[in-house]
């Protein structure tokens, strides 16, 4: 790995070191000790239209372990939950109250340069303690982005690059509809602040979001047990470009085996079951594998990134990005079979970090096995569709066409590392929210982009407020045109051809417009400004 410069990243250190680490309480709710059966996150559903919730981040950092950074949800006077899963309908409004009281004891080594550690006046950052206009940005501020929703770029929505809510600010208010049209599928939530994403979504800030009525749109799915997943790296050093142990957990368990058991799924011998999975680590690449026997077995597709795939796709591996979703359908093993649950490791290039092969839990067979609850039942037959986003995408011709590209560039012969995502034709520059946006469109555009990568090493485009059509990889098209709001962009070999992905972006709802951006969703290079404004304009 290699030392990553960050431009951007706010630390101020004087006033975190608050007491010793032995006088520390966890203020964080305890997470699941290794070898023990994998439970669903807590639920919380919309009632009458409308979720209603509070949720505080906090975070605790002993010395010599990980850093823990964790959304609270009080459930009852004397039970804290972490990071629930929150359930919406289309249509619904979503209403969080979000208290943020982080602090660092000792604060995290970030070893960042002077000239980096303050933001506080940077023109047009707006005043110190205004959540919507920047305020003074530093390590224990933070805000949330909710992933894959296509909801509007502003402030109180789903607005990262000016709000900023600090550890001293009252209660900040989230207060969106999910539109009628947004597909049903999982989402996810996490902390978006330039500059410290990686350190908060290291710490395990992250959660589901899943808006309903799948079994409307896939009927396959009525009535199976279903199992939400939230994969999650962390490192012994927070800040994960840097080298050390890391290791992935599922739903907060340790996925580290041999040095810990690993997780525990109970099944039903044969049983079908809906499998739900976010990759909310900050900078890996999985290749899931349900296996039967020590044999990968098939499983069926049913949504990418929230979306109800459009036709039946049935594979062994289902590879997902960082900050991807995968919804898919497995069959349990027979009875007195072994079955597991695997990241099969992912190559990601010549100078790629290192993604290796680790089970991720082992299956446990019984007659009388406790499953989760189940999905509902299908509409009856006849029942029409509800309406969906993104109609017709394929069909439509574009009104733009656009090149970009990810580079890295290195200071020296063992230098800082410099992450960019330029238009071509522009000059690459590491993100800086004060720049004017890269890009210019308007709302009613259906735009073609290749995204090149001329680096050694994979990278994730995402983009937020709107899901894209994953037309091709390296001028082939893809055998299934999905819709997508993360890709994998393979790594270049280092000579012939870049390698590449072609996408039609959607602009046509008017609720998107605004400005919002787009990066690489390997966090540290986003925090190191491999990060980039588009504006949408009204029609």
């Amino acid at each position: 790995m290699r030392t990553v410069h960050r431009y951007l990243l706010a630390v101020a250190v004087s006033g975190l070191y608050l007491g010793s680490a032995a006088a520390q309480t966890n203020p964080c709710p305890t997470r699941p000790s290794p070898g023990t059966v994998v439970n669903n996150p807590l639920d919380l559903v919309s009632q009458n239209g409308v979720l209603t919730a509070a949720f505080t981040l906090k975070s605790y950092y002993p010395v010599g372990s990980f850093l823990q950074e964790c959304y609270i949800y009080q459930e009852n006077s004397t039970t804290a939950v972490e990071a629930p899963t929150l359930r919406l309908n289309p249509g619904d409004k979503l209403d969080l109250s979000f208290t943020n009281r982080l602090s660092y004891l000792p604060p995290p080594p970030l070893n960042l340069p002077a000239k980096a550690k303050d933001m506080s006046n940077m023109p047009g950052r707006g005043t110190p303690n205004d959540p919507c206009t920047g305020g003074t940005m530093v390590a224990t501020s933070t805000n949330i982005h909710f992933n894959g929703l296509n909801i509007p770029p502003k402030c109180h929505e789903d607005e990262i690059v000016n709000t900023d809510i600090e550890n001293t600010d009252p209660p900040f208010e989230y207060k969106f509809t999910i539109p009628s049209n947004d597909s049903p599928g999982m989402y996810w939530y996490h902390p978006h602040l330039h500059g410290v994403v990686t350190l908060q979504v290291n710490g395990g800030a992250t959660g589901a979001l899943i808006i309903g009525g799948m079994e409307k749109i896939k009927p396959q799915v009525a009535g199976l047990p279903e199992r939400v997943f939230v994969i999650r790296q962390q490192f012994l050093n927070p800040n994960s470009w840097l080298p050390g142990p890391y290791q992935l957990t599922l739903n907060y368990e340790p996925a580290d085996f041999p040095t810990f058991p690993s997780p525990i799924l109970k099944m039903k011998p044969g049983a079908k079951e809906f499998w739900r999975v976010v990759n909310s680590t900050t900078q890996g690449f999985l290749n899931l594998q349900f296996r039967v026997g020590g044999t990968a077995q098939t499983v069926e597709i049913v949504a990418l990134d929230g979306i109800p795939v459009q036709t039946k796709e049935e594979v062994t591996t289902v590879a997902i990005p960082p900050a991807g979703r995968a919804e898919f359908i497995i069959t349990g093993p027979a009875a007195g079979q072994s079955a597991s649950f695997w990241q099969a490791g992912f190559n990601t290039g010549p100078i790629g970090n290192p993604n290796i092969e680790q089970q991720l839990a082992v299956v446990q067979t019984s007659a009388d096995a406790v499953e989760p609850p189940a999905m509902p039942a299908a509409p009856p037959p006849g029942t029409a569709l509800p309406p969906q986003r993104f109609p017709a995408l394929s069909t439509v011709a574009p009104t733009a066409t656009r090149k970009l590209y990810f580079a890295e560039a290195t200071n020296g012969s063992n230098g800082p590392t410099e992450f960019f995502i330029t238009v071509d034709g522009q000059t690459p520059k590491v993100f800086n929210g004060n720049d004017p946006p890269n890009i210019v469109t308007k709302v009613g555009a259906v735009e073609d982009w290749t995204v090149e990568n001329r680096t050694g090493e994979t990278h994730a485009f995402h983009i937020h407020q709107i899901h894209f059509l994953f037309m091709d990889t390296n001028g082939e098209a893809n055998p299934y045109q999905d819709l997508r709001d993360t890709v994998i962009v393979p790594a270049w070999s280092g000579t012939g051809p870049y390698s590449s992905v072609k996408l039609r972006m959607d602009f046509r709802d008017p609720d998107i417009a605004g400005t919002f951006v787009y990066h690489c969703h390997i966090l540290d290079h986003e925090d190191a400004g491999m990060m980039a404004i588009i504006q949408v304009n009204p029609k």
